[in-house]
């Protein structure tokens, strides 16, 4: 049999966690911090998300592009929302743990633009 321990957690774990943990931008910071990136990346009315569709010559160079974030992504532990038909993919970002956009989304729509501009963009 199995004793499980219901003591309250660490109180140092938990500040190590929350350290962790990015800070939600304000709606001032998410403006700001939007009017650096491509043009193509939209807001959502409510400042949640980042948007952007992006077009590539075929799929090759949309899977290429893709490859080359998601190494940046797994490194930077900050992993986006998309998908991919063909020579398109739609992202979405923002940080789940923050319910919102923080600075790491906007790090990642800088490196996904730098990717896109050497994998066949056709935009």
């Amino acid at each position: 049999l199995f004793k499980l321990d219901h003591r309250p957690p660490c109180p140092h774990l938990v500040s190590a966690m929350a350290a962790r943990i990015p800070v939600r931008l304000t709606v001032q910071q998410v403006s700001a911090a939007a009017r650096v990136l491509s043009p193509h990346w939209r807001l959502a009315e409510n400042s949640a998300n980042l948007r952007r569709t992006f077009r590539f010559n075929d799929f090759t160079s949309a899977f290429g592009f893709m490859s080359r974030v998601a190494l940046h992504a797994e490194k930077a532990d900050h992993h986006p929302n998309w998908s991919n038909v063909y020579n398109t993919v739609e992202v979405t970002l923002w940080t789940h743990d923050a319910d919102g956009l923080t600075q790491k989304d906007f790090d990642l729509a800088t490196e996904m633009d730098k990717a896109s501009s050497s994998a066949g963009l056709s935009e």
